[in-house]
């Protein structure tokens, strides 16, 4: 937000200010209204005392506190209201809205469902399939769909539909095309990574509002949290009631596995992505967000573990046995401090100093590096020495780009700390590597197989 003097300025950037609130939903207009009144207030009494308009807009929005704890302190004093939209019905400013998202939501988490049962059409069901082709296609069935839902909320145009068709088309010939038998590491490698590849094509839907933008690539990277997390809490809920279906009908004589094996668990499955994308569309101004808690949480705690990780190693004197398995594992580590370093910056206020918790992300940082290093330069060596497979040079690769994405966010962590440089530097250099976390998963399924022969 840039200010500059002269009444005509300020205004303008009393204006900005006002729509920004007024995105959050759980603030009526009558609220926002309450708040630009008292930021008026701050600002007048700061011009009076003799500040510039610039000076006094910043100062005074400042005191105002962030609009999380803002929308936070009115949701208090407002429960009624934040209570009814956390029903079903979602924001009652916006009933219309809301009535048509539930509808679009609705008809896509149904075409998800029955999508997984339209192979059994062509005789291919659960049962007669040996696994290979479930097992690839998987996310093809349901992904589409929430891509779906995420295009039509934007409102977006037909280019943007026709690239998610054309990404979604080459992901289905990636899957299907190679002449790949069970027994090849390349069926599991696509098994693997098509998902996520696909994936980043959600996340052109949900960027396609606005695709040059770094701020909505990290809105799409909230979202992929609140998803996941979305998902596991309708999956626990979901196995609450298959365990109530499963008791009442085995009372009664009734023994419905083939009904849950066949029907129950793969349409909810497929519903229940679509369905937790929709809740965190819906529901993101109602309550705060769930995953940067949750890295508050484990920051220090992954930390302290790394830290007497590599303390064990050097008391041990005992270096890392290292096989594909373990660098798959040590891929998730580095993989799991960046999804904390991500979701921290997605909560954290740039303008904010530098603090305690700054200073223990580039420890768990650097400690996850360190360690990384030392799985690295043997899983180089055994490389080099007894040759490469589609599984190992998958995983050597994904580590690779996992460690210069934490390496460059390390050293732009440490001029943070070091205060010699601001915190946008971190959230941008993240936003701008997402391309290369989706160039290399579309690697491995499309470019993999037939280097190694498909074996």
């Amino acid at each position: 937000m840039t200010v500059t003097d002269g009444p005509d300025e300020l205004e303008a950037q009393f204006a900005q200010w006002r729509d920004y609130v007024r995105r959050r939903t759980e603030l009526l207009p009558a609220d926002a209204d309450e708040l630009e009144d008292h930021l008026r207030n701050s600002v007048d009494g700061l011009i009076e005392l003799g500040l510039r308009p610039d000076e006094a807009f910043l100062i005074g929005v400042k005191r105002m506190g962030g609009l999380d704890e803002l929308s936070r302190e009115f949701a208090r004093e407002h429960s009624e209201r934040l209570w009814k939209q956390l029903v079903f019905t979602g924001d009652p400013v916006k009933p219309r809205q809301s009535r048509r998202d539930l509808i679009a939501m609705l008809v896509c988490a149904a075409g998800a469902a029955v999508s997984i049962k339209i192979p059994a059409l062509f005789g291919l069901g659960f049962d007669d399939d040996d696994g290979s082709f479930y097992f690839t296609n998987l996310s093809l069935f349901v992904l589409p769909w929430l891509a779906a839902f995420l295009v039509w909320r934007r409102q977006s145009g037909p280019r943007v539909w026709g690239a998610l068709a054309a990404l979604f088309a080459l992901g289905a010939i990636g899957a299907n095309i190679y002449p790949l038998d069970d027994e090849s590491q390349s069926v599991i490698l696509t098994a693997g990574h098509l998902p996520v590849a696909l994936w980043f094509a959600v996340g052109v839907a949900y960027v396609s509002d606005d695709l040059r933008s770094s701020r909505r690539r990290m809105d799409f990277i909230r979202f992929s949290g609140e998803w996941f997390i979305y998902l596991v809490l309708i999956g626990l809920g979901g196995g609450v009631l298959i365990a109530f279906f499963v008791g009442t009908f085995t009372a009664i004589g009734i023994e419905p596995g083939d009904f849950l094996a066949n029907w129950l668990l793969p349409c909810g499955g497929m519903a229940a992505i679509v369905v937790a994308g929709w809740l965190v569309e819906v529901k993101q101004g109602v309550i705060e967000n769930i995953a940067p808690v949750l890295t508050r949480l484990f920051t220090p705690l992954f930390a302290v573990v790394l830290l007497a990780f590599l303390a064990a190693v050097a008391v041990n004197g005992h270096g890392i046995d290292v096989d594909r398995e373990t660098l798959v594992m040590f891929d998730s580590l580095l993989a799991v401090v960046l999804g904390l370093l991500l979701y921290s910056i997605s909560a954290r206020d740039p303008l904010a100093p530098r603090g305690t918790f700054d200073v223990l992300q580039l420890v768990l940082v650097v400690s996850a590096l360190v360690i990384d290093a030392l799985v690295l330069l043997a899983m180089t060596g055994r490389i080099a020495e007894y040759g490469g497979t589609p599984n190992k040079v998958a995983a050597l690769g994904e580590n690779i780009v996992l460690l210069a994405n934490l390496a460059w966010a390390a050293w732009l962590l440490l001029t943070f700390v070091r205060r010699r440089g601001g915190f946008t530097a971190i959230e941008r250099w993240q936003t701008t590597y997402l391309p290369v976390f989706a160039v290399w998963m579309w690697a491995v399924v499309l470019l993999l197989p037939p280097a190694f022969h498909y074996r």
